[in-house]
Order: structure tokens, then C-alpha cells, then sequence
């Protein structure tokens, strides 16, 4: 009798529709094993999200969700990026990485891609204490010119005049999606003594933190724009630079167009 490994029988199990968390439990494989077992079978196959027809704007002249990609913008510039074919996959991706702390914007990274990608399909792949929401399309390039070899803060950013509109338009949706990625909302504490009785005073702020000064420098002029008053930290040895948004009007404004991470 031919012995049937461990992968032929997590495949086996996959097609049948099983999910990968059970195909990992029954066979003793860590999830992320078995995603990628899964993902080189569909590829195999031709079968891997985005092999549909493209809808992109470019090459197609198709519509574009303009806010939905200003938020995917957002993301992107914040902490995705994207994966070129090569012997492995045959599809360019685009990856968010999301913390499981936070499954509602886990969901609005999801939906965004499906806004934006309207023919594709995006898929979750789970890590230690975070998944990478991604999505498949040989266009990726043409929504993000921004990709190039290396780290972002290693090169220059810079918008393509018909992006810089689509933020002009939809300044919330773009500072939206670069808060979802590398920024938060916290609340700072400070105490003060008044007629011999110590008082605690709460009040919340925003933070963004990157490295790339042109990001930084996206980030600061979309604020502008929208009348947000920020302050810049000096940067730190490792080159990051924090934003901070404290003043009560404008961490109002961003409460009605952002809120807390959720």
C-alpha cells in the first residue's frame, strides 16, 4: 500500500473544503504550513484569488472605488507591501498586515480590497498573533507606483497627480487607512495639584509613527488640509518620527472621521 504524506493528506482534506485551522489539528501541522499548501495547490491548479478578469482603471478604463482607494492607499503606505511573482507564485500580491487586537479593521482592510479589486478576492493567512489580509492581481503595480525595490523610507514616495486627487477628495478615508496601519488612539494622563488636592486629568490624542519622511510628509499636509493642528517629535535615532494630534478641536475632528481602533 502507497504511504500518502502528510501534505497529499492535508490537500486531500483542503478540497474537500475543510478549513485550514481543522486540516492542522487533525494532522499536526501549523496553520501557516497548511495556507501555504493550500495556496501552492490553487496556484498549481489556476485557481488562486484574482484570476479573473482585471477591472484595472489603466489598462481596462474600469471604474474606480475613489474612496475605497483612498483608505487602501492609506494602508498600503502605512505597512503593506507588495510580493512580485517568482518561482513560487505567479500573481503579484498585496499584504496588510492586521493584529488580531483588532478585527474590525481586519474586516475594513478586507472590504476595501473588494471595493477596489471589485473581480478578485482577498484572502486571510494567520501568523503568531496577527493575520496578513491579501490580495492577488497582476495590476497591483498600476494602483501603487509607489512599489520599488528596498524599504519605503529607503526611497522616494511621492503621489502620481491622478492619487494626489483622489486624497485631495478624500483627505478622511486616506489619513484613515495610514492611522488604521501605523497609528492609534490613546489616552495620555497628566496630574496636577489644585488648593493641595493632586488631580488626574485624562485626555486622548492620536499618534502616527513611520520612518519615511515623505510618508510623514503625506501624512502632516493631509492634515492640513482637513484644519488638524499636529505637532512632530524630533526623530529618533532609528529615524522614526512621531505625529501627534492633542488639541481638543482637532482630535474632535478626528474622532468624527477615525475613532479608536477596533
Amino acid at each position: 500500500m502507497t504511504n500518502i504524506s502528510v501534505r497529499e493528506q492535508a490537500v486531500h482534506l483542503l478540497r474537500r473544503g475543510a478549513a485550514n485551522t481543522e486540516v492542522g489539528r487533525r494532522l499536526g501541522v501549523p496553520p501557516g504550513t497548511v495556507s501555504w499548501w493550500k495556496h501552492e495547490d490553487l496556484a498549481r491548479h489556476g485557481t488562486l484569488p484574482g484570476r479573473k478578469h482585471s477591472t484595472c482603471p489603466h489598462c481596462h478604463g474600469s471604474e474606480l472605488n475613489r474612496p475605497a482607494y483612498s483608505y487602501l492607499l492609506g494602508l498600503y503606505l502605512g505597512d503593506g507591501h507588495i510580493l512580485l511573482p517568482n518561482e513560487y507564485r505567479r500573481t503579484m500580491s498585496l499584504q496588510i498586515t492586521c493584529d488580531d487586537k483588532w478585527p474590525g479593521i481586519m474586516d475594513s482592510v478586507e472590504h476595501a480590497m473588494r471595493q477596489v479589486l471589485t473581480n478578485n478576492t482577498p484572502c486571510r493567512v494567520r501568523k503568531a498573533g496577527c493575520h496578513d489580509v491579501k490580495i492577488y492581481s497582476n495590476h497591483l503595480t498600476c494602483y501603487f507606483p509607489q512599489h520599488g525595490p528596498g524599504k519605503k523610507h529607503d526611497r522616494l514616495i511621492a503621489l502620481e497627480p491622478w492619487q494626489q486627487e483622489i486624497v485631495d477628495a478624500h483627505p478622511w478615508e486616506f489619513l484613515r487607512g495610514l492611522i488604521h496601519s501605523d497609528g492609534c488612539r490613546i489616552t495620555n494622563w497628566a496630574t496636577r495639584t489644585v488648593k493641595g488636592v493632586v488631580r488626574r486629568h485624562e485626555y486622548p490624542r492620536y499618534f502616527f509613527t513611520n520612518t519615511s519622511t515623505d510618508i510623514i510628509r503625506l501624512f502632516t499636509e493631509t492634515l492640513d488640509a482637513v484644519e488638524v493642528r499636529w505637532r512632530a517629535s524630533i526623530p529618533r535615532p532609528t529615524g522614526q518620527v512621531n505625529v501627534s494630534v492633542a488639541r481638543k478641536e482637532s482630535v474632535a475632528l478626528m474622532d468624527a472621521h477615525i475613532g479608536p481602533k477596533h
